[in-house]
């Protein structure tokens, strides 16, 4: 890899890792676990397709990213099932937002209470997501990806990323509204 592709590497994941972030702590609930997927899903695209073209990194990050994700589900799902055999509780529990945390300058301290009050109803209604449908809404809402590559990420058809996100779209107003 040549000085140029890997400044091009470098400044995509630079552009891509807050909002990595962001789709990996809405996930797993998780700080150190959502730090831990991404970095994962960062070190995979730098060791194995940095070479590939920039225009084919975006869908082979979420993909990886998603596999990360799912393999935490998996991995917990299966840790739970021990933990409720032999009766021990997860006392850890991080619910440290840094898109709360973020300092703003341009709005005053009601706007800024108003604004957090609702980021938080958001938060918690797309925890209250199917995986699925969560994933479908990140990838097209929060990331501006279309349909096809969605699938291509989800590895499922058009057709289901459109039912997953046609889905999250509807509980998520319905939501909001009872929540006003």
């Amino acid at each position: 890899m040549n000085s140029s592709q890997s400044q091009q590497l470098e400044a995509f994941l630079m552009k891509t890792e807050c909002r990595a972030f962001r789709m990996a702590q809405l996930s797993t609930r998780n700080r150190e676990d959502a730090l831990d997927i991404v970095q994962d899903a960062m070190m995979q695209l730098t060791s194995k397709y940095a070479n590939k073209p920039a225009v084919e990194w975006a869908p082979l990050f979420y993909r990886i990213l998603n596999n990360r994700i799912m393999d935490f589900h998996r991995r917990n799902t299966t840790q739970s099932r021990w933990r409720v055999w032999f009766n021990k509780v997860d006392d850890e529990d991080d619910h440290y937002d840094p898109v709360q945390h973020a300092p703003s300058n341009d709005l005053g301290p009601g706007a800024v209470a108003d604004l957090e009050d609702s980021v938080e109803r958001v938060d918690h209604f797309v925890q209250q997501l199917s995986p699925r449908q969560r994933q479908a809404f990140l990838l097209r809402a929060w990331e501006g990806m279309d349909v096809a590559e969605t699938a291509k990420i989800m590895k499922c058809s058009q057709g289901s990323v459109k039912t997953h996100y046609s889905r999250a779209i509807h509980f998520l107003r319905e939501q909001l509204q009872e929540s006003l």
